[in-house]
């Protein structure tokens, strides 16, 4: 059975050092007591519940799975999985990062996103339960009417309450200007039918009711994007004070069943005449909806990074006790008749491929939560609006390239274990199978890497790009004239600068042929991927030279330059194909009706 340790170390020399995240608390008003020991001592008893409470549910859970009930449309999750949740509830962490005026402790984003990477390393299928309720909470906060943020806030925020976001229907997936569900009046409200599919976590029996966030059509909407609206379906319906009633029209008429996520419920719901109420303006959905996808992004993108981290732990651990073969350059292990697997390079480049992955990835999804906090904290409006833009830019990156590489990652981890790797009591091939959704849902992908593309940087004309680009070159100058820095300074400089050909190069090419564009996406996205880690890798590089040159024998500094070293040597020179493949164009991808009759 593997294990999870929370790695809190990881954590305080990203938030602390690299970053310093408490003195940029100080400067948001919200969080000017936020300081190191607090942030400690979140994180602290938050790898507790994850490590103790959760992940030892995570093997059973996937093994026992949900249960339908079909008469009464009820979902009964995995044994120890409602009580984990309570436990969850009386310990406040669903208020941990909300407004205290809905009762949230009003911590940062920032501690809120640790905090998620150890619950979806421990169980990421039981983390989806409560995990899109943030989102809930999220687009009700921003764009609810007065009533709804009194009656589902407040819910939502103790826990008491989950929500869900209710997008895809069976002929609809990303493409959701198809979708068909209709809302018609009925007086305050709407009666809403129709049909939703892959609903995580859309019906169980672990709270007293469910805030499904629907989109639907209303009669005269125009068709496509430009038609859609977004509703409030509660589970059980809810009186002006909150008040729990009937049961709603909305209810599971079946369970997926999933490559992984078993324990997960993830739904298929009808909506006969369900009531629901309106969420910001008439056909203006998508707007409302997007604040939900866009934290959900940031939190796929966690959910990787947590199963990278876990593979990666238990990886090491088993490559340190299995013994097969010699070592090549002669016995390593004299007193034993073979030497441990960790002593083969090719072992030691699959667990140093999941390391790299797992400590670039903390450190962008910490710099994501810091410029999270800030575009909806901080008192500068231009800070806030730079904040928000270099975001929107990573967003797709933190969803895409850290699901690539978590999918990777635990596959890697997987063959470390060789055989025994593909056997369910060891844990690994759950891990490879939990990571493979990630790759695919809030967008799979592809469409990220078009969003990342095409709209975040071709559409204004890579101005942002340019932004993130002069954060880079100034570290990048002031980091320059170190000797010790340059192997890693060297190799960020060079791609800043080939940054700027490339996109130029794909950019002209779409501007001709918007299908260049989708040719190049994909590569183009994992190019910028890398020159975000490299960015990372350098930062933590330069700390840890920093440290050892004030005398500081912690061997934690050494094994953080081994892993950037590893990183920069290993995995950092495939930009150099990606930026070739991208540019060998579209024709032979489209060109080959031959090839695909």
């Amino acid at each position: 059975m593997p294990s999870y340790n929370p790695p809190l170390r990881d954590m305080q020399f990203v938030l602390h050092e690299v970053f310093n995240v408490a003195e940029d608390f100080k400067q948001m008003p919200a969080y000017a007591e936020v300081d190191a020991d607090t942030i400690n001592a979140v994180l602290e008893e938050g790898g507790k519940f994850a490590s103790q409470v959760i992940q030892p549910l995570n093997i059973s859970g996937d093994t026992e799975g949900c249960t339908l009930d079909k008469a009464t449309h009820e979902v009964t999750p995995p044994k120890g999985y409602k009580e984990a949740y309570q436990q969850y509830i009386e310990g406040g962490w669903p208020a941990l990062s909300c407004d205290p005026e809905y009762g949230g402790q009003g911590l940062p984003a920032t501690i809120n996103g640790c905090f998620y990477e150890m619950l979806n390393a421990a169980n990421q299928a039981w983390t989806m339960y409560p995990g899109l309720s943030h989102g809930a909470y999220e687009a009700l906060l921003a764009h609810g009417t007065d009533w709804q943020k009194k009656v589902y806030l407040p819910k939502l925020v103790s826990g008491e309450w989950t929500g869900t976001m209710c997008l895809t229907e069976p002929h609809c997936g990303t493409d959701l200007g198809l979708l068909r569900t209709k809302a018609e009046p009925d007086g305050d409200s709407y009666l809403i039918s129709g049909e939703k599919i892959f609903i995580s976590a859309g019906e169980h029996n672990m709270v007293d009711n469910i805030v499904h966030l629907v989109l639907a059509r209303l009669p005269d909407a125009p068709a496509g994007s430009k038609g859609i609206s977004l509703f409030a379906v509660p589970k059980f319906n809810v009186d002006e004070n909150g008040t729990i009633g009937e049961r709603n029209g909305i209810y599971c008429a079946g369970l997926e069943h999933k490559m992984g996520i078993h324990s997960n419920a993830t739904a298929q719901l009808v909506l006969d005449k369900a009531r629901g109420t309106l969420i910001g303006q008439p056909n203006k959905g998508l707007q409302a909806m997007f604040v939900m996808m866009n934290a959900a992004r940031l939190g796929v993108g966690n959910q990787s990074l947590g199963l990278t981290e876990v593979a990666f732990q238990n990886a090491l651990a088993y490559a340190k006790d299995r013994i097969q073969m010699r070592s090549l350059s002669g016995v390593k292990a004299k007193d034993k008749p073979a030497d441990p697997i960790i002593v083969h390079p090719d072992v030691r480049r699959m667990l140093l491929t999941a390391k790299a992955y797992a400590e670039g990835g903390r450190a962008l999804s910490v710099y994501a939560g810091m410029l999270l906090d800030k575009e909806h904290h901080h008192p500068d409006e231009k800070v806030r609006k730079d904040s928000g833009e270099i975001l929107a830019l990573l967003t797709p990156i933190v969803k895409a390239f850290l699901t690539e590489n978590g999918f990777k990652a635990t596959v890697e981890c997987q063959q470390v274990f060789g055989g025994h790797g593909y056997i369910k009591e060891w844990g690994m091939e759950q891990f490879v199978r939990d990571a493979r959704i990630n790759m695919i849902y809030e967008g799979t992908n592809t469409v990220q890497a078009l969003d990342l593309l095409g709209r975040k940087v071709l559409g204004n004309q890579g101005a942002t790009l340019k932004k993130f680009g002069k954060e880079i070159a100034v570290f990048i100058e002031a980091e320059g004239v170190n000797e010790k820095m340059a192997e890693f300074i060297n190799p960020l400089a060079m791609l800043a600068d080939q940054m700027t050909k490339f996109t130029t190069e794909i950019g002209f090419r779409g501007f001709q042929n918007a299908d260049e564009v989708g040719a190049a996406a994909f590569d183009y996205m994992k190019v910028a991927g890398h020159l975000v880690f490299a960015y990372m890798f350098a930062r933590m590089a330069q700390v840890a030279l920093q440290k050892i040159a004030e005398g500081n024998t912690d061997p934690f500094y050494q094994g953080k330059l081994q892993t950037a070293r590893f990183y920069f040597a290993k995995l950092f020179p495939e930009t150099l194909t990606l930026m070739k493949t991208a540019r060998n164009g579209v024709k032979v991808l489209l060109d080959t009706d031959a090839a695909l009759a």
